[in-house]
């Protein structure tokens, strides 16, 4: 299935890293200590006389081809290990249920290791949703090349691939892979040839205007911006060191990434044209409509799902009927009785800063 061919030593470190990964995540506070996600710099100025009626607000979005019930992603978070599969297919089946997007955590360990690929398979239990397939884009550098992003794609029927960045946590890793020499050149032969679109994503630093703009220039479909404010993978990076020094140097980028609602506002200004998704610490419905507002087309959401997909669907599908129901509500108070009209809202307000 793949020409990349892996000893069973690095299968295993693969294999570790991801386990070491989702524990900690689930077990540990790995939030971002010094830097939030910007957004509570905002606030909606009240409507207390909006006109419309509140079973009127249309929370549907438009994305790559599909409608969703609103502008929700489940972002990308786990695979290659065997609790990933039922994390996975949790998360899926209520994204199904509820009408929303979900990307599969990076396929790295299926290109390198078939037999993880019922890890990433979901489309028996959500043959309808916007499903993103998932690979690290520094992975280009390191042998693959377009048959295994395509493979990525193929092997869970996902209707678009995601790229991500992470130099900061690869970094990090005693096993990272560091090499982005190069890298911008790569990610568009790969646009060019698959047949699905491709969005580039950081994982927790942010999307500056530059990167953006280099992004929108070689025929990237859309930019999830990841912003800093909610889980830092240098915190992930620091519990999963061994020595003294590794931790301290993770301590020392604890604070890195550019802020949520800041690459919002970059990120659009270097891609004016281009469907946009914030994430990065999104955990209301409040948030997704001070991303919205702000300039983005979807939010995306992982955090505070991952601890309900690890027990079932049903919580899943709890917590997300929760953040469309503030979403609804904040809509509502502002007078938007759709996304457009939220979108680049007047009401948004940056608090003064004293």
């Amino acid at each position: 299935m793949s020409d990349i061919i892996l000893d069973n030593t690095a299968k295993q470190t693969n294999h570790k890293r991801k386990e070491e990964q989702l524990h900690i995540a689930l077990n540990n506070d790995v939030a971002f200590k010094q830097v939030s996600t910007g957004l509570e710099d905002y606030y909606f100025v009240h409507n207390a006389l909006p006109e419309i009626d509140l079973s009127q607000v249309d929370t549907s979005a438009g994305l790559f081809g599909k409608t969703l019930s609103a502008p929700l992603i489940i972002s990308s978070m786990v695979g290659g290990i065997e609790e990933a599969r039922r994390i996975n297919r949790n998360l899926a089946e209520a994204a199904q249920i509820m009408g929303l997007a979900m990307g599969v955590g990076s396929q790295r360990c299926f290109i390198d290791d078939p037999s993880t690929i019922s890890t990433y398979q979901v489309r028996d239990v959500a043959p309808d949703i916007l499903l993103f397939a998932n690979l690290g884009a520094v992975q280009l550098n390191y042998g693959y090349g377009v048959a295994q992003c395509r493979l990525a794609v193929e092997v869970i029927g996902a209707d678009a691939l995601i790229l991500h960045l992470n130099p900061v946590q690869e970094a990090l890793q005693s096993e990272g892979n560091t090499n982005l020499a190069g890298l911008l050149r790569k990610i568009e032969q790969t646009c060019a040839k698959l047949t699905v679109p491709v969005i580039v994503k950081e994982v927790g630093c942010g999307i500056s205007e530059d990167v953006a703009r280099r992004l929108a220039s070689i025929g990237v479909a859309g930019i999830d911006v990841a912003g800093a404010g909610g889980t830092s993978w240098t915190e992930i990076e620091r519990y999963r060191a061994h020595h003294e020094v590794t931790r301290n140097v993770a301590a020392t980028f604890a604070s890195w990434g550019i802020p949520t609602a800041d690459s919002i506002t970059m990120a659009r200004r270097g891609a004016p044209q281009l469907p946009l998704i914030a994430s990065g610490g999104i955990r209301t419905g409040l948030d997704v409509a001070k991303a919205i507002a702000l300039g983005a087309d979807a939010a995306g959401i992982a955090a505070p799902l991952l601890k309900a997909a690890s027990v079932s669907a049903e919580p899943v599908v709890g917590v997300l009927q929760e953040i469309i129901h503030e979403l609804r509500i904040s809509m509502f108070c502002t007078g938007a009785v759709s996304l457009k009209k939220l979108k680049n809202s007047p009401l948004l307000v940056r608090k003064k800063r004293e």
